[in-house]
Formats: C-alpha cells, structure tokens, sequence
C-alpha cells in the first residue's frame, strides 16, 4: 500500500477553489486501491479528528487563528501530525505531496524529517502566487522567497501548466519537474433552454442565448477587468458582457466603475455569483463568446470550463493561456485596441462551430479527470 499525504487545500469535501478541486476529483477518480489518500482538512472546531471521505483518510487540523499567516501554521501543523502519523502507524516510504509554496520558508527541517523517515516530498506550485496584486510588496517578497525554498528541498515539482514548468526550470535549474495537468468537467449542461431558472436568468438581465459575451473569474486585478471593460466599450457589438464574479461590497469594483465609466454603457451587466453549476454550464455553452483576461497562474479552471462548453473563445495571449488552449481560440494582447478590434472582427460572424468541436475534442483528450488521476497514481505508484 503506498500512502500519499496531500496538505495544503483546505480539505474535503471541497467548499472552495482549484486545489480543493483538484482533491475532491482525485478521490473521486481513484481506479487504484494500492493507494491510501489521507488528506488535511482545516477546521474551526477539531484537531486530529479522523473521517473516511470517498475511501480517504481526511483528518483536521485546527490552527491558531494568525490572521494571513494562519496558512502557513495550517500546513506546519498538518506536516507534523502526518509525520507522527507515519511513526505511528509504521507506514513506509510514504509521500507528502504539499500544494502551495506558502510554507516554503520554514520547509527545510520538515523536508529533512520526511527524508530520515523513507519518505518523499512533492510540491505543486500552483501558478505564480508572488505576482499576485492582492499582496502587499513584503508579503510578495517572502512568497517568491517561499517558492524558491521548496524547489531546492522538494524531491518533485508538480506543475499543472508547461509555461510552469518551463517557468520553474529556468528560475530554479536545481528542480526536478514534471508536468501533470488541471482536469474539468466535460459534460453539458442538464438544462435546456425552457428551463424556469434558465428563463428566470435572461428575464432578469434582458439578455438572450448567443447574445453575450461572458466572463466568468475571481474579480481580481491581475485578471484585466479594467483592460476587457475599456476595449469591450470601445467595441461596435450590439450583444450583451455578462459578468459572472463576486463584485458585491469589492473596492475594485467602485474604482472600475470610476476608471472605466462602464455603468455607463448597457451592454455591460455584472450578474454576480451563480452557484448552480448546471446554469453556469448553460451559460457558457450558450454564450457568443468567452473572453478570458488571466494573466497570472497556470492552467486556469475557469479556462477549461469555457474551453470544454463555448465554441468562441477569446483569450489573453500569455504563455500559460497559450499552453492549454492552443490554435482552439482567438487571442488578444494588451495593446490598446487589440480587443477591440478582436470582438468586432468575430462579432460580423456566426458560425463558431467548427473551432468549439476542435476546443472540446483536445479538452477531452488531454483535460479531463479520469486522465489526470490515471497520471497522479501511475506517478504516486512508481
């Protein structure tokens, strides 16, 4: 029995975002029953209670309360607890597979420990967390320092993206690399289009199937709202950008509105969150075009979602984007009018049908779980 660790989500079942994701499928998915999963989960209320989760051990992990710097006492503590776990148990050769570089200043003396004991670490960086704008200078700062430590103390660096990959190679040529992709969901929507909840939605924001433009992403600046909103505005297209986000009490949403004077123009609708999957799905499927503004990260959920349900995408050209969506969409830069010019040049067509059955084919060829799992445990088993 080969026994995998996996610490750094926020544990199962899965409330969240791409990590957790990514746990909740690789539990689901698991074919090999030659490898026991034991999973951290962070709590409020218990520490070191144990549950059986879809055959995984998923135990909690209830850290002091340290503001931003919580996260990384939720993995020390997660670590810790695994370890005498492993002690406990007599379990050998056992692997650590951490997700997130948060901890990586303080990684060297447990990555000495996993190694006393038999045991490997792997690492999964995500994408590049330091860029991220919501970060002051400092806090960036320790999270690249963060990163670089967990290259040189890891024994794997799992990236989900070949931009990653390629990204951790030449930062860090000490680092041993593999690429093992992000998974979606490839099935359509179970709605219609005379479904009471679809109707419901279109009623209430006056929009229609094929007249929109959506976007559907964390409403962060790193994501280029400002840049999609100036060239949407500056666009000729008579359909509708649907905004799918959590923009509700958000101060960039208040200095978009004073940058861009979007709410002056009534094609633009933020919609808000939509917590039905099943919708959502439909809305992807049925909108004109996905347009993705991405800029930081590695292989991005939300571009899957929109890679495997609309035909026309429009996405940022960077070379994470670049790597999973390949000649299946349409690309834009950030030069002034690029956008722009983009929509209006596919908003004069009508048939995307062709480009969005090529998008689907390789997202079910090389993105959907039951690959990405089959990978994980031919990995975890070597």
């Amino acid at each position: 029995m080969k026994h995998v660790f996996v610490i750094g989500s926020r544990g199962l079942p899965a409330k969240y975002g791409g990590f957790e994701t990514f746990v909740e499928q690789l539990v689901t998915h698991q074919e090999n029953r030659n490898i026991q999963y034991h999973v951290a989960c962070l709590s409020d209320e218990t520490h070191h209670v144990h549950t059986l989760y879809k055959g995984a051990d998923c135990f909690t992990i209830n850290p002091p309360k340290l503001g931003p710097a919580r996260v990384i006492a939720y993995d020390m503590l997660a670590i810790r607890y695994a370890l005498s776990l492993v002690k406990k148990e007599r379990i050998e050769r056992p692997i650590f597979y951490i997700l997130g570089n948060t901890i990586g200043a303080f990684i060297a003396p447990f990555a000495h420990q996993i190694h006393a004991i038999g045991g490997s670490l792997l690492i999964n960086p995500d994408g590049l967390e330091w860029k991220r704008s919501k970060w002051s200078r400092p806090v960036q700062v320790y999270l690249q320092y963060s990163e670089k430590m967990m290259t040189k103390h890891a024994d794997l660096v799992i990236s989900d993206n070949i931009g990653i990959e390629d990204y951790i190679k030449n930062s860090y040529p000490w680092a041993q690399t593999k690429f093992i992709a992000y998974g979606t969901d490839t099935h359509l929507s179970k709605l219609d289009s005379k479904d009471p909840n679809v109707r419901a939605f279109f009623t209430k924001w006056q929009s229609q199937e094929k007249g929109y433009y959506l976007i559907v992403g964390r409403f962060v600046p790193e994501n280029n709202y400002e840049q999609i909103l100036t060239e949407f505005m500056k666009s000729s297209t008579e359909r509708d950008l649907l905004i799918v986000c959590n923009h509700e009490g958000n101060s960039y949403f208040e200095r978009l509105r004073e940058t861009t004077g979007f709410d002056q123009d009534g094609r633009i609708k933020f919609v808000g969150t939509v917590y039905d999957q099943e919708l959502l799905k439909y809305l992807r499927n049925q909108a004109f075009a996905y347009l993705h503004g991405h800029e930081v990260g590695g292989t991005n959920p939300s571009l899957l979602e929109a890679l495997a349900q609309t035909d026309l995408n429009l996405v940022l050209d960077v070379s994470f984007n670049h790597y999973v969506a390949e000649e299946t969409a349409y690309y834009w830069t950030k030069e002034e009018n690029s956008l722009a010019q983009l929509i209006d040049q596919v908003d004069q067509k009508q048939e995307f049908t062709a480009l969005g059955n090529q998008a689907k084919q390789q997202i079910q060829q090389q993105y959907t779980w039951d690959r990405i799992v089959e990978q994980y445990e031919d990995l975890f088993l070597q």
